[in-house]
């Protein structure tokens, strides 16, 4: 036997028992690891603010209190606004059922030649109580399960605030703990990337609420002057849903008024439809350029594409995180990768090259830059380019 040989035998034993107990200590601590995520990029969100107020000699303490309350006051005034607006719906389709059900059995009766009646209908229905009471008693014995899930909720919750807390009003702390361990060289590189990481999450985050909340008031000006039931509650859903829910959240978001609209008849849920179409070019190709002009926009296809990767790797926490995460990465791309001059092709010829071409005039040739020097003291990595 060779001497080398027990030797490697021993080793791979021990890299195999290391890659055995990080991926049992991984899946045991994944709930922990995803709630840390997302403290994490909620306070790189939530860190402008609090370095804006600190600057305005704040205490970072209180500064971190404060940014964190109003977040909190104004999640909880649209989310109680969004069930109020539910719990009135769903009351008022209730009370419509009658006039719907004798509606259709009409329509019902005259198209196909049949002499249905409500009465024999309510009979039908009466017939089925025991699935009644039963769907109703299974809904009762899971009563216990749905109070534990709620105390989660509330557990994770508290435990995301907590982390956010700490990692936003001790972030210079945090960050000099993490500096201490590395090279000058590397510590620059990683300051370089936190900062990039602040500022696109930040900023990404802040632009689209801005324009939620730009698009929020202007669906409330028509829901007001259509005499819409819930027009505060529906501009706020139109609003948050077509700015943080890619592509998607844009029907989504105006489907809802659109039907509460049909209830007050059809030509106002024309109107609504017509206005959600017409604000959303408006959005796309004068308001959204200009806001996010200081900030990242990111394209509606790979915005959409972000949500769908972060839902399939980690679920619904994912889809909160895709967004800030896929603005930072895509941040990195433009300031670590070298860009070179595209040579000339007639499949990329139009209107897209000429404007990335006059965008870009500072696009490299393709031969390597000596004459180059790195800004930063002491520093020999690449240059870094305006990110915006």
């Amino acid at each position: 036997m060779p001497p080398w040989l027990p030797r490697a035998m021993m080793l791979a034993m021990w890299i195999i028992t290391a890659f055995g107990v990080v991926l049992w200590l991984f899946l045991q601590l994944q709930g922990l690891i995803v709630l840390l995520l997302i403290s994490l990029f909620l306070a790189l969100a939530l860190e402008p603010a609090v370095n804006w107020l600190h600057r305005h000699h704040w205490p970072r303490g209180l500064a971190t209190s404060t940014v964190m309350l109003l977040v909190l006051v104004l999640t909880g005034a649209f989310l109680s606004l969004l069930g109020s607006m539910l719990i009135g719906q769903v009351l008022a389709f209730a009370a419509e059922v009658p006039a719907m059900l004798r509606a259709g059995l009409d329509w019902f009766n005259t198209s196909f030649g049949t002499d249905y009646s409500p009465t024999n209908l309510i009979d039908q229905v009466s017939s089925a109580t025991g699935v009644v009471e039963q769907y109703a008693s299974s809904i009762a014995n899971n009563v216990l399960g749905a109070g534990t899930t709620v105390l989660a909720l509330l557990f994770n919750g508290l435990t995301i605030a907590l982390f956010t807390f700490y990692l936003c009003a001790d972030g210079p702390r945090f960050r000099r703990v993490i500096c201490s361990v590395l090279p000058p060289r590397t510590q620059r590189e990683v300051l370089r990337a936190w900062e990039i990481a602040i500022d696109k999450t930040g900023g990404y985050l802040y632009s689209r609420a801005l324009m939620a909340l730009v698009c929020a008031v202007a669906h409330w000006v028509l829901l007001v002057a259509l005499d819409i039931p819930y027009a505060v509650a529906l501009a706020l859903w139109v609003g948050v849903l077509s700015q943080f829910i890619p592509t998607a959240g844009t029907y989504i978001g105006g489907a809802v008024p659109v039907l509460v609209a049909l209830l007050q008849g059809p030509w106002a849920a024309v109107w609504v439809l017509v206005f959600v179409i017409v604000y959303q070019q408006f959005e796309n190709y004068l308001l959204q350029p200009r806001i996010t002009a200081r900030t990242l926009d990111m394209h509606p296809a790979v915005a959409f594409g972000s949500v769908l990767a972060g839902v399939a790797i980690l679920g619904a926490p994912g889809a909160l995180l895709a967004l800030p995460m896929g603005a930072s990465l895509q941040a990195f791309i433009g300031t670590y990768i070298r860009r070179y001059e595209v040579a000339e092709h007639p499949l990329l010829s139009g209107p897209a090259a000429g404007a990335d071409s006059a965008a870009d005039p500072d696009a490299d040739d393709g031969t390597p830059d000596q004459e180059s020097a790195p800004s930063d003291e002491g520093r020999t990595g690449p240059e870094r380019p305006d990110p915006c």
